[in-house]
């Protein structure tokens, strides 16, 4: 009796944690390269490269009790230092919530950003309601994304080793950002922001300095 009691509460505690995860689709773009030699990484440290973009379309998933399954939030960060660096202080974010979102799934999603965020979003300066489309996977290879979020937009392809190589030593010299992601570093053909709340706009391009795959995590 004590046993299968036991293996119900270990039933039921399995059951819970898989609950508690929240899964989908992740895109993250920088001002700076991520596949990159580690020479020109360093010629880049803290002159460029702090600024991004990150993305997570959720497949499956509840905070707080709120579904949150078919939703995308995305937040454009502004870093003291080049990201992938230790920080010297708290990021600015700007976070954009999708317009399909009710109050309450809104209110996660935010919380939900933060927490992903960490350092990076401790100042959020806005928040603002978009249609977002995030779509991943989009050839064979994987490396091929597309995030349109209205201010923002961020389109990928994949890295050719021979051709998209500078140095012959390049490796993803960064991780990514945020937790709970598995993903391939990709080159961004397009990474846009055009509005307001940080210190400045952009639109960069032709830069081997995306993330594109999943995300999942427990709450």
């Amino acid at each position: 009796m004590r046993t299968w009691l036991a293996l119900l509460g270990l039933a039921v505690w399995v059951g819970g944690a898989a609950a508690d995860e929240i899964r989908g689709q992740y895109v993250e773009a920088r001002t700076c390269d991520v596949w990159v030699g580690a020479c020109f990484a360093n010629a880049e440290m803290n002159l460029t490269g702090k600024n991004a973009t990150l993305a997570w379309h959720i497949e499956k998933g509840a905070l707080d009790g709120v579904r949150l399954d078919g939703l995308s939030v995305v937040v454009v960060v502004e870093a003291r230092d080049t990201l992938g660096l230790k920080q010297s202080g708290p990021g600015k974010a700007v976070i954009l919530v999708d317009e399909k979102a009710d109050a309450r799934q809104r209110e996660a999603l935010v919380k939900l950003a933060r927490k992903l965020g960490g350092l990076l979003t401790a100042e959020v300066v806005r928040v603002d309601s978009a249609p977002i489309t995030i779509s991943v996977g989009r050839c064979p290879e994987g490396g091929c994304a597309l995030v349109e979020a209205g201010v923002v937009r961020i389109e990928t392809r994949c890295i050719h080793a021979h051709e998209d190589s500078v140095c012959g030593h390049e490796d993803n010299f960064y991780a990514p950002l945020t937790p709970g992601v598995k993903a391939n570093s990709a080159m961004v053909t397009e990474h846009t922001f055009v509005g307001s709340g940080l210190n400045k706009t952009w639109k960069d391009a032709n830069r081997r300095g995306a993330y594109i795959g999943s995300f999942s995590i427990q709450n």
